[in-house]
């Protein structure tokens, strides 16, 4: 079931990248920030064109008209704005304008941990989903967990989601894949490990499934080998208290983070 709901997820993740790649922008959808970098033409005034970066305080200097506060507004408005500007000050008749976004810097993301490609990206899309955002991180990295953790502020409230990707494939609404915002934090952290050792095919360390017992942790490991027996398997276990404890433990036990199972050798 893991490694189904983990392909699906996946799936999911590289279709919304495959769609966000062939859609590209709508124009005059992206909502300009500060930060941004954009291109200014007007139509048959090659002199006015301008390539700039809107100020921390969401202004843009233009020829004429001088400062001109874009934050918010969508390219087309801020297109629409500044060629009222012009027309209101009697420098043109009738001026078309037309903005293109050439870096988005104001609307970001942080994709921290076990992910593909750790950074930070930019959100260009007004409202994308977690799985959207992690495909643009490259995907979850082999050794990254089911579970990830969401640092928002929602409501005007600072916020910290952990979200199960395995309920995005069993959820039909898809609920759990969230909407990102700029200025939002998804940190993947490392997937739980357990230990095999003794008499078991090949020893060593391997990631844990949710539920998963020690029959199941066994047949990860090759199974025992034929001088190992079944009888009698010891756990050495973290405890409450942080002292390393060895316990006996049944075949259906579940096994737990950072558990130890070590396969004594048969002695018949």
């Amino acid at each position: 079931m893991y490694w189904f709901s983990r392909i699906v997820v996946s799936s999911l993740a590289a279709l919304a990248l495959l769609a966000h790649l062939e859609s590209g922008h709508a124009e005059g959808s992206e909502i300009l920030g500060p930060g941004d970098s954009i291109r200014v033409m007007v139509f048959q005034n090659p002199d006015l064109t301008t390539e700039t970066r809107i100020s921390p305080q969401g202004t843009l200097g233009f020829p004429l008209i001088g400062q001109i506060d874009l934050k918010g507004l969508s390219s087309t408005d801020a297109a629409a704005l500044i060629a009222q500007r012009l027309k209101e000050g009697n420098f043109l008749k009738d001026p078309q304008v037309s903005i293109t976004l050439l870096q988005l810097r104001s609307r970001q993301v942080s994709v921290l941990g076990q992910v593909a490609k750790p950074g930070r990206y930019a959100l260009e899309e007004n409202t994308p989903r977690l799985t959207d955002v992690l495909a643009l991180a490259g995907g979850i990295a082999p050794a990254g967990d089911d579970t990830v953790t969401l640092l928002t502020t929602r409501d005007g409230k600072p916020t910290k989601l952990e979200i199960d990707l395995s309920r995005i494939s069993r959820d039909a609404t898809l609920s759990a894949n969230v909407e990102i915002e700029s200025g939002d934090t998804i940190f993947v952290q490392r997937a739980p490990v357990f230990y095999i050792y003794g008499e078991v095919q090949h020893a060593g360390a391997y990631r844990l499934d949710k539920e998963m017992n020690i029959v199941q942790a066994l047949s990860i490991g090759g199974g025992v080998t034929v001088r190992g027996t079944e009888r009698g398997i010891k756990v050495q276990r973290r405890a409450a208290d942080g002292r390393l404890e060895k316990i006996d433990v049944q075949p259906a036990d579940k096994v737990l983070p950072d558990d130890v199972i070590y396969v004594r050798e048969s002695l018949f």
